[in-house]
């Protein structure tokens, strides 16, 4: 089957980023974009729901050359299966053979978007989301977590090679950048090998588009909305 076009739900500097820089690095601006405001709720809207049951983003609506549609949901699964379908790109690994580059490129690929991401997303959720239900001990073990763990990993690999996967860019970085930037904005990635690492992600021009609506996100949901969001909020 032969895709005919993409279509990414999104919003500002969450997890969608990763695959929105991706689709910039394969595809420019050849593909659709939808925002989907969190902050208002639409996540929860009947005709969202059709589309993501996870109410949540990224969602990519990938629309066949024969009329089929097919809804991707996981960002991780995305961002393998875009650098896989441009091979031409050199985004990522021959896949269909073992190498050993393409064992590290999918074991950090899948770091960033379960083990890495899942801190991440209990330090946010507990900071910014839950309110009174939130768990000063959950951010503070996470942190710790995060920063004795995953920070030491990273930073080996960057004093070694420019990008997270060697010395050339490839899909990771999608998801390692975006998780960096996740990290810094919640006061972790404050070793100077990180800040090296991001300004060289930042030259890209794809890098720039994916993040140029950076500024329309906000870590914390409105007060006008916060509670209703509170409310349909399950994790």
């Amino acid at each position: 089957m032969t895709i005919g076009r993409l279509k990414l739900y999104h919003y500002p500097a969450t997890r969608s980023a990763r695959v929105k820089w991706l689709l910039h690095e394969l595809l420019d601006d050849d593909f659709d974009v939808e925002v989907v405001p969190l902050y208002e709720g639409a996540q929860y809207s009947p005709e969202y729901l059709q589309k993501n049951p996870n109410h949540n983003v990224p969602a990519l609506e990938i629309t066949l050359e024969n009329g089929g549609k097919k809804i991707m949901l996981e960002s991780g699964a995305m961002v393998s299966m875009l650098a896989d379908l441009y091979p031409e790109k050199g985004l990522a690994p021959a896949a269909h053979t073992f190498s050993e580059a393409r064992a590290d490129y999918l074991q950090m690929l899948h770091y960033g978007t379960s083990w890495m991401d899942m801190m991440l997303w209990q330090i946010r959720i507990h900071t910014h989301l839950l309110g009174p239900d939130s768990d000063e001990k959950t951010i503070a073990r996470y942190n710790s977590k995060f920063t004795q763990e995953v920070e030491p990993q990273l930073i080996a690999r960057l004093e070694r090679t420019a990008y997270i996967c060697g010395d050339t860019f490839s899909a990771v970085d999608c998801v390692m950048g975006q998780n960096v930037l996740w990290a810094t904005a919640y006061g972790l990635c404050q070793p100077p090998q990180f800040a090296e690492y991001l300004a060289r992600l930042s030259q890209r021009p794809a890098f720039a588009k994916a993040y140029a609506d950076l500024g329309d996100f906000s870590l914390a949901p409105p007060a006008s909305t916060a509670q209703a969001l509170a409310d349909n909020f399950t994790g």
